[in-house]
């Protein structure tokens, strides 16, 4: 994929998307995890501060203090990280935990329990549940703020194994969520492919159109498309509609031209006759020939050929003639190579070059063919006497010819040429030492898996 790829550039798109869900979605469970667990912590110290609470009496010198402290062991163990403390009018108590540090708590309104953020030994940061109460009568309905609190480095130090545990799943679904979107990018684009297929089908002559077999989004391209081919055979048609009326207008013409030669031969003028003969088979060769390439544009990619029937009816035909009776003819052609252009263009194509060849050819000419991926190669060599390497590229233009006596006017190499650049091919010329190879190069017919 380049970077010009639409499959690239979506599957940029989804990492990209991907990967910022799930770092939106790491830290959103990392925030709702901690909440969670402070939640939890909070409401195990609002159960420590219920303790403390009930455990409040005066002591044997008369003090009030938590004669019943909490069962949990680590408000026993200095700086363990969980504590309490009471204020009361004669003093502080707290929990042996706490060392010697006293926490300073907050003054709050009785009697709903409230959770503050307080500094504690170290000066580390502490979740506090602070509650004032105020005692029972035979404890002298005294006020009282009860506090229990627990470092935030529990809650961290908890959030942080679960940022730990989750990156692993993460990644698992960072790669699930990357398979799902390459498989819903091959599944999006499908569509873009099959329609690269059946626009190939209509190359190859085997669909006109690309039909409304799919997806909502892409038909209005199809309709264009469609559109588009309907305008290009609607101009096609008329100018093969104006070929075809112009040529049969030079066809009266060239009748009137044929009785005056008929008229010139009985009164003796024979080399003025035949001059003109020359000249109205010429134009009508020419007219054939535009009347051929408008029905080839008509045809167009729909046209087919069996090469090796084609190019056996020219050689019968052309072996038959003055120059082409003194003529061995080798071919050497396989079955079944099917060439895009119609019979009777091959047919004139290849009979111009065999005439030529039977004409300067001295005892021998060989046809061979074969297939080179799409295309069909068909050589045709005399053992004639070449061309000059300097004169190869004039004898293809029109009206080219080296030779001024044949009697042609110099269009047959060019005529073919035509033919094969509106088939879609080419026409080479090159000497084969002795003689003159021409080297057609024909589009086949490929069949297209749907």
């Amino acid at each position: 994929m380049t970077r010009r790829s639409l499959r690239l550039r979506l599957a940029l798109a989804g990492a990209a998307s991907v990967g910022l869900a799930l770092v939106v979605a790491f830290f959103g469970l990392s925030l709702l995890f901690e909440r969670h667990v402070e939640r939890r912590v909070t409401d195990e110290l609002v159960l420590h501060l219920a303790q403390v609470i009930a455990g409040l009496d005066r002591t044997s010198a008369g003090a009030i203090d938590v004669v019943r402290p909490p069962a949990d062991p680590r408000f026993q163990t200095p700086l363990s990280g969980l504590y309490w403390q009471i204020d009361t009018p004669a003093g502080q108590r707290y929990s042996r935990s706490l060392w010697d540090t006293v926490l300073t708590l907050p003054r709050i309104d009785p009697p709903a329990p409230q959770q503050f953020s307080v500094k504690g030994p170290g000066n580390a940061e502490l979740i506090a549940v602070v509650r004032e109460i105020v005692t029972e009568e035979r404890l002298g309905a005294v006020p009282v703020v009860a506090a229990v609190a627990i470092e935030r480095s529990a809650v961290v130090e908890a959030t942080t194994a679960f940022r730990r545990d989750l990156l692993p799943y993460l990644a698992l679904l960072a790669l699930l969520l990357f398979a799902a979107s390459l498989a819903q990018i091959i599944v999006g684009l499908k569509p873009l492919g099959d329609l690269r297929k059946r626009i190939a089908v209509i190359r190859s002559g085997d669909a006109d159109r690309l039909g409304d077999a799919f997806p909502d989004e892409v038909l209005p391209l199809t309709a264009e498309v469609d559109g588009l081919l309907q305008s290009r055979e609607d101009q096609l048609r008329r100018a093969r509609e104006r070929a075809s009326e112009l040529a049969h207008g030079f066809k009266t013409p060239l009748q009137v031209l044929s009785g005056d030669v008929v008229r010139l031969k009985s009164t003796g003028q024979v080399e003025t006759a035949r001059d003109i003969e020359t000249v109205i088979n010429v134009m009508r060769r020419l007219v054939d020939h535009e009347m051929a390439r408008a029905r080839m544009a008509d045809s167009g990619h729909r046209a087919s050929s069996d090469l090796a029937k084609v190019v056996s009816s020219v050689i019968a035909v052309v072996s038959r003639t003055p120059a082409g009776q003194r003529i061995h003819w080798a071919s050497d052609l396989p079955e079944h190579l099917k060439v895009r252009i119609d019979p009777d263009d091959l047919s004139e194509l290849v009979g111009n070059i065999a005439e030529n060849a039977g004409r300067y050819g001295r005892e021998e000419v060989s046809i061979s063919a074969s297939r080179i991926g799409d295309t069909i190669e068909l050589c045709i060599t005399d053992d004639g006497p070449g061309i000059p390497e300097d004169k190869l590229p004039h004898v293809l233009r029109r009206g080219g010819r080296l030779d001024s006596t044949s009697g042609g006017a110099g269009l047959g190499l060019a005529i073919s040429e035509s033919i094969v650049q509106t088939a879609g091919g080419s026409i080479a010329l090159e000497n084969a030492h002795p003689g003159l190879r021409v080297i057609l190069r024909l589009p086949a017919i490929v069949t297209h898996r749907s």
